[in-house]
């Protein structure tokens, strides 16, 4: 039976019937005891970064991501209203792009009021490995204008409740991705909610999330 996916999770307990992929951030010191099986991300995310730690966090980093069931590099990110300032941040995501693509691993993305620099860091670098925004709540022209650059939208526990993310995934025609990220949510109810908005069973939104996981290469 194909399991529900949970792409980004802060919880560390597994539910029965869900794969969730445990995000874990280097600077807050949970890499110390990072699980050796259960698929996680690991990354240097914008609140806890410090430029003057970098060359310290990548050194670990650039090890510990190396480990099989390490699926995604982050959460890192861009966030305008907290963290270094931004071209600190850019630099500090640029270090970890760079180290995702050298392990072709994909990137998991934390995004607040910086859109702008991510599309014009991600237009600089190039990366081919995927880029996926996490926790996407914005509105339509936003998703098509991502999309169009390339990136991945995973949505949360908003679509539970706003109308504007049910109008987003009603029109997506790429792959996306579900998740709960640190809210209480179920993913079961998220899967229930956006597979009623799409018009199909629970069971063929999770063949179709399902599908988009193996095409990033995520099994």
């Amino acid at each position: 039976m194909v399991p529900f996916l949970n792409i980004h999770t802060h919880q560390a307990k597994q539910q029965d019937g869900v794969v969730a992929v445990q995000s874990l951030s280097l600077t807050e010191g949970t890499f110390l005891a990072m699980p050796k099986t259960k698929p996680i991300s690991i990354g240097i995310h914008p609140w806890y970064a410090h430029l003057e730690n970098l060359p310290t966090n990548m050194k670990y980093l650039n090890v510990l991501a190396r480990q099989a069931n390490v699926k995604l590099i982050g959460e890192c990110g861009l966030d305008r209203l907290r963290g270094e300032e931004m071209t600190k941040q850019m630099e500090i995501l640029a270090a970890q792009v760079f180290l995702a693509q050298q392990l072709k691993k994909p990137v998991i993305l934390h995004c607040v009021k910086a859109f702008d620099e991510l599309i014009a860091l991600k237009k600089q670098l190039k990366p081919t490995v995927p880029m996926i925004i996490h926790g996407f709540s914005k509105k339509h022209e936003m998703a098509q204008q991502l999309m169009a650059q390339g990136f991945y939208l995973s949505f949360g526990a908003a679509v539970l409740k706003s109308d504007e993310i049910a109008s987003v995934l009603k029109e997506i025609d790429q792959p996306f991705f579900l998740e709960t990220d640190d809210s209480n949510a179920d993913i079961v109810e998220i899967y229930a909610r956006v597979a009623e908005i799409k018009k199909i069973s629970v069971d063929e939104l999770k063949d179709v999330i399902f599908a988009n996981w193996k095409k990033l290469g995520l099994l």
